[in-house]
């Protein structure tokens, strides 16, 4: 009979699953559903959405919670050592064996083995999963005799495993030995009203457990989450916000600080900066070429310094260089240009220390992907202070998206 202890604990598990969106309701109710059989159940979805977390949460809800719950990942699982790590092996069975050892299975009795990742495992090996599913045995590597086991089998994976089976990448038997109950997770993108609960709970998680401050998100912050596409799901979304959190300067987290750090690719993602290593990677007049972008205009005598000068001239000057016909290197210290070569009409002065210090704002802020709370670190100043010198060199708004 399961005590309160026991109540909470399968409570908390599935509270784990944390939403208020449509999804979220339903795959919590069909986990108490799914929990008092002992059926199979095969959990799909895209990678970071939680199928663990739901497996979990069957196996706590259900009459095995008080015995082992043992998670495998069978993305590594393979070759000759799956048999010993699934199975068991006896003490001599092959070199190194100086001990017996129970396997993943025997270890689960009476419990539950999490298959996790099953789409990743070779054929081979999906021929021997099988026969102890179908048989509920196993015989440990350097042995001939079967031992029962009592397990409660659940699996997750991020492929199709229907057009697995179509190509012959998987065994439809063991497909349907699996797919008994089947649960599918959703995209954090196609769930947004859940970015507020999960963002708000992993943020208290990482004051409570890892003692990071507690910092809440602006409304404007959290319109760009909900906007966000999230690729890599609710793990991206962790990763962000803890991020963010490192990189904040206050309690609260505005857009500035996050939105740097996601990686989405499409146009509502889209950070209109170059990283640093990117431009470091390309030749001497593309460099040129991504400076007059930006404003910078001309070449000074210190190689790869360019200053700036707002002139009537820039536009042509960016033309020039988008065109590729600048063909000159930008002249080191000390060396004379070439009266022929387009960019002696660049020649400047040597820089000021204003010039210098917007360069380096400018290079600060691409290196920080346009963090400013990020930039300020760097630099080793307070945010107030970099708003005033971005404002002083007019770059308080240059690098916006």
């Amino acid at each position: 009979m399961p005590t309160a202890t026991d109540n909470l604990r399968a409570e908390a598990a599935i509270q784990k699953i944390a939403g208020v969106s449509p999804w979220s309701d339903r795959v919590r109710s069909d986990i108490k559903l799914v929990a008092a059989h002992q059926s199979s159940v095969l959990i799909t979805g895209p990678s970071g959405t939680g199928k663990d977390l739901i497996a979990r949460a069957i196996h706590a809800n259900g009459n095995r919670a008080g015995k082992p719950f043992i998670p495998v990942d069978c993305a590594v699982t393979t070759g000759t050592l799956f048999a010993s790590h699934m199975f068991g092996h006896v003490k001599g069975s092959f070199t190194g064996a100086s001990s017996s050892t129970l396997g993943c299975f025997r270890a689960a009795e009476n419990g539950t083995i999490f298959l996790d990742e099953i789409g990743e495992m070779e054929l081979e090996l999906q021929a021997k999963l099988l026969r102890v599913l179908q048989q509920r045995v196993v015989v440990p590597v350097g042995s001939h005799q079967e031992i029962p086991v009592d397990v409660r089998v659940l699996a997750a994976t991020n492929r199709d495993l229907t057009r697995e089976v179509k190509e012959g990448r998987f065994r439809e038997d063991l497909f349907y030995r699996l797919n008994v109950v089947a649960i599918r997770t959703m995209s954090l993108k196609d769930r947004p009203e859940d970015v507020p609960v999960l963002a708000s709970r992993y943020l208290g998680e990482l004051a409570a457990r890892h003692g990071m401050p507690l910092c809440s998100l602006s409304v404007d912050a959290l319109n760009v989450l909900q906007q966000y596409s999230w690729p890599g799901n609710v793990r991206e979304l962790e990763n962000v916000l803890e991020r963010a959190v490192m990189f904040s300067s206050g309690d609260e987290i505005d857009p500035e600080a996050i939105t740097g750090l996601m990686g989405g690719t499409d146009d509502r993602d889209a950070v209109s900066t170059v990283p640093l290593s990117e431009a470091e990677n390309v030749d001497s007049l593309s460099q040129l070429a991504l400076a007059a972008n930006r404003g910078i205009l001309s070449a000074t005598s210190v190689s790869g310094v360019y200053r700036v000068e707002p002139t009537s001239g820039s536009a042509s000057v960016s033309g020039k260089l988008a065109k590729g016909s600048l063909d000159t290197p930008v002249p080191n210290a000390g060396t004379a240009t070439d009266q022929s070569s387009p960019l002696s009409e660049l020649k400047a002065p040597w820089p000021t220390l204003a010039n210098m210090e917007r360069l380096h704002l400018e290079r600060t802020l691409v290196e920080a992907m346009n963090n400013r709370s990020l930039a300020a670190k760097l630099l080793g100043i307070d945010r107030s202070v970099l708003r005033r010198k971005l404002q002083r060199h007019g770059l308080e708004d240059a690098l916006d998206p």
